[in-house]
Formats: C-alpha cells, sequence, structure tokens
C-alpha cells in the first residue's frame, strides 16, 4: 500500500470524520477514503475496518448503517445528547451577564461537540434571540479571580460600575475600591451575583459580576464565616432576587385559586395553602415589605391582595394612591 505524507494521522483523520456524522446522515466507505486522500493519507478499505474497530475499543460507539446495497457509518452516542446543547446554547443565550461577543464564542465551542448537521442547527439559533447583552468583555476573568480567591480563603478589592442618566458607565462612589470576602456565586434572574461580606457594615451583601472591574485577591483572609454561615442561601435569594428587600414582615394574603401557580414560583412548594372559599386560598409569609413588593402586588391585578397586618394593608393603600397621583401629573 503507498504511504500518504500524513500517514500517521490517518485515525484522528478517522476520528474527527466520525465525529462530523449522526444516525441521520452516516459516511459511505467511498466518502472515507476520499476525505482521507484529500489530507494526503492513502488507504485500504481492509486498514479503515481495523481503524474503525480500534476506535471501537477505544470507546466511540460507531454503528453500522445500510443504505440500500452500501453500508454507511456514523457515530450514535456522544458526550451531549442534542438536546442537552439545546439547553445549554439556551442558557448562554438568555445569560444577560455574558457579552454578545463571549455568549458566541461559547455557543460555537458547545456546537462543536455535536454532528455537522445539528452544528448548523444550534448556529441558526444564535440569532432567533435579541437579548440585552452585558458589554463587559471581561466577565470570564472577574469570575475566575472570584472563584479563585474563594478557593484561596482571601479577600477581594474591586471598582463598581453604574450606568448615568447618558447610558455611559461610571464608577460608583467616586471610583472608590470596595474590599470584601467573598463566599459564593449566584445565579439568579439572567444575572451572576457575587454574595460576600463587607467588612464595614458587617452584613452580606451581592454585588452584579458583570459591573465589577479591576478585581484584585488580597492577601488577607476572609471575614465574616459566622455571618455567612447563618444564611439560608435559598431563602435570602428567593427574597433579594425577588427585589423584596425591606423590612421583614409575616404577611398574609388572599388569591385567587388561578394564582397558584405564581405563588409558588414566588415563594416555593412548601408554602402553606389554606382554602377560604371555592375561588380564594390563604397563605401566610416572611416577606421584606418594599415598593417592589407593593409593584409585584398591583401587577397581579387585584388576584393576590393583602389582609393582615392592618399597617401593611394602609401603606399599599398608600402606595396605589401614589401611583394614581403619578398619572395624573
Amino acid at each position: 500500500m503507498a504511504k500518504g505524507e500524513n500517514q500517521k494521522l490517518k485515525l484522528l483523520y478517522l476520528r474527527d470524520l466520525l465525529l462530523e456524522t449522526d444516525a441521520e446522515h452516516p459516511i459511505t466507505m467511498e466518502e472515507i477514503l476520499t476525505h482521507l486522500k484529500d489530507r494526503g493519507v492513502d488507504a485500504e478499505r481492509k486498514s479503515i475496518y481495523s481503524d474503525l474497530e480500534a476506535l471501537r475499543v477505544y470507546g466511540m460507539d460507531i454503528e453500522l448503517k445500510k443504505l440500500g446495497r452500501t453500508a454507511a457509518y456514523f457515530v450514535n452516542a456522544r458526550e451531549f445528547e442534542a438536546a442537552e446543547l439545546k439547553l445549554l446554547v439556551d442558557s448562554i443565550q438568555a445569560a444577560k451577564f455574558l457579552s454578545e461577543k463571549k455568549s458566541l464564542h461559547l455557543i460555537q465551542k458547545l456546537a462543536s461537540l455535536s454532528s455537522r448537521h445539528e452544528r448548523d442547527l444550534l448556529s441558526r439559533q444564535l440569532y432567533v434571540l435579541n437579548r440585552d447583552k452585558s458589554q463587559n468583555e471581561t466577565i470570564y476573568y472577574a469570575v475566575d479571580a472570584i472563584h479563585t480567591a474563594i478557593a484561596s480563603d482571601r479577600q477581594i478589592r474591586f471598582r463598581y460600575w453604574q450606568y448615568n442618566v447618558d447610558k455611559k458607565p461610571e464608577f460608583r462612589h467616586g471610583g472608590k475600591s470596595y474590599r470584601v470576602s467573598p463566599y459564593a456565586l449566584i445565579w439568579d434572574n439572567e444575572n451572576y451575583y457575587l454574595l460576600a461580606y463587607e467588612p464595614e457594615s458587617g452584613i452580606c451583601k451581592h454585588y452584579r459580576v458583570d459591573k465589577m472591574s479591576h478585581i484584585a485577591m488580597l492577601d488577607l483572609k476572609r471575614t465574616g464565616k459566622e455571618v455567612f454561615g447563618l444564611l439560608d442561601l435559598s431563602v435570602y435569594t428567593k427574597r433579594t432576587f425577588s427585589m423584596f428587600s425591606g423590612e421583614e414582615q409575616v404577611v398574609t394574603l388572599r388569591c385567587d385559586n388561578s394564582m397558584i401557580g405564581v405563588i409558588i414560583d414566588r415563594f416555593g412548594r412548601s408554602v402553606a395553602v389554606t382554602k377560604l372559599d371555592d375561588a380564594h386560598f390563604q397563605i401566610r409569609v416572611k416577606i421584606a415589605v418594599s415598593p417592589q413588593f407593593f409593584g409585584w402586588l398591583s401587577s397581579l391585578e387585584g388576584k393576590v391582595v393583602p389582609t393582615a397586618p392592618d399597617a401593611l394593608r394602609e401603606e399599599y393603600r398608600a402606595y396605589l394612591q401614589n401611583e394614581l397621583n403619578a398619572l395624573q401629573d
């Protein structure tokens, strides 16, 4: 058999070629030989059969499919199924903390794990959604720096920015650096947050990772471990990232039966439900009362209303009256 100049690469070329296939798009022996020849590899059918068996022993799930009187080959099982890759692609598209450039880069990497046909389908998904993505291209490095600091039990320093009314980014507190002890990264409401202990206030606070810059790990041990240890992260996330961040109170809510899904989404399946009549039920929950909480109530068009305590009902009435007054100005 004549030897091509890239003969030693034959098995690798064959592996890469097979990874482009799937059950609906197998490849024939003739196509394999042509592919290899185009890459400077001369091969005989017998050697390809041996190579296919070697790849099977190595762990590739190579199947044979009959196309009339012709045999064709394809990779059946992969590390990720097409549905799993699509789920990951959707998550990346939904993540506002990732820039459009980084999202595209990540999705292309994920697509490379699929067959050529599935890769094309995943690539076409890139242009389906028009989401408001972050402009911060350094998010990867920020996350890596935070993970490293947590693993090293070290504090970090960073600067924090926000948009001004001209839609321009500007540093908060006049560009002053923040110094905190990082403890957890939380992904909620399509954004990435750092939960950290702030020594100046003595409490745990959260920061949008995509709005952090100039992150540096300090040669200082983390503090506030006792405070962080008392936090229930699931409760903290529901209360804080649902925009309920005021004084906590036990509130009684009367709900229309059609709101049960909304209530479970907001407060979890463990929320205690008491039936009032054929059309309504009642719940008692601990809520950080705030204008955002009242805004959530008003968005439900009277189908969820507070019935206790009385002071909260009056506060909610005042909120609604202020909203009406604002419309009349």
